[in-house]
């Protein structure tokens, strides 16, 4: 499967496999060749590099060198803005990975933003399960899966995610962790639900 390499590509590629097990690793570059394969196909215009980089470097959040105390999704898009910086990437395209990262489990908002936000979480969601792999041809799905196969990945990664939101739980308020948190973990993690009923009013 070709991707770009670029120098920061391929640092950024480099990073993800020394602080990702296998299954994860070979989720982000799944990431990517399904947002490249759908986009494509969808006639969007993006830039392959950042889309590559979003993709590659979504899921720090979950690896223990990067977690720290927020959300997943927003400790992966710190540590991905951190390392592209170092690397003397551009402001601006850093904050369009940032926002692909931290928003890549936030329902209908990548799809309103740039392109290579929407195909960060579309190519993610293609792989979970949550979006139709009738997105990708076929003969795409195969080469893909023969070079980075799922080895284990849905037991392996709800465990990954479980074991980050034990961690810390009151950051799967409102968002899917919490979803996995109460429903993996036994944790109580409030919901919506939670919050109204518990509003410091009487009525």
């Amino acid at each position: 499967m070709q991707h770009p390499d670029t120098d920061v590509c391929i640092a950024a590629m480099e990073l993800a496999r020394e602080h990702s097990p296998p299954f994860l690793f070979n989720h982000v570059m799944r990431t990517f060749a399904f947002g490249r394969d759908a986009g494509a196909r969808q006639g969007a215009r993006f830039d392959e590099e950042m889309l590559f980089l979003g993709a590659v470097l979504h899921d720090l959040g979950l690896v223990e060198r990067f977690i720290a105390e927020d959300r997943f999704e927003i400790d992966g898009a710190d540590a991905a803005a951190d390392f592209l910086s170092r690397q003397g990437y551009s402001d601006r395209k850093i904050a369009v990975i940032w926002d692909a990262i931290a928003l890549h489990t936030t329902l209908g908002v990548p799809q309103r933003k740039q392109p290579e936000i929407a195909l960060v979480q579309l190519g993610a969601g293609i792989d979970v399960g949550g979006i139709p792999l009738s997105l990708v041809t076929p003969e795409t799905v195969g080469i893909i899966l023969a070079e980075y196969p799922r080895l284990g990945f849905k037991k392996a990664m709800l465990e990954a995610m479980g074991a980050v939101i034990r961690r810390k739980p009151m950051t799967g308020a409102f968002n899917l962790m919490g979803e996995i948190g109460r429903e993996r973990e036994n944790l109580s993690i409030p919901g919506i639900c939670d919050v109204f009923m518990q509003a410091e009013f009487d009525e």
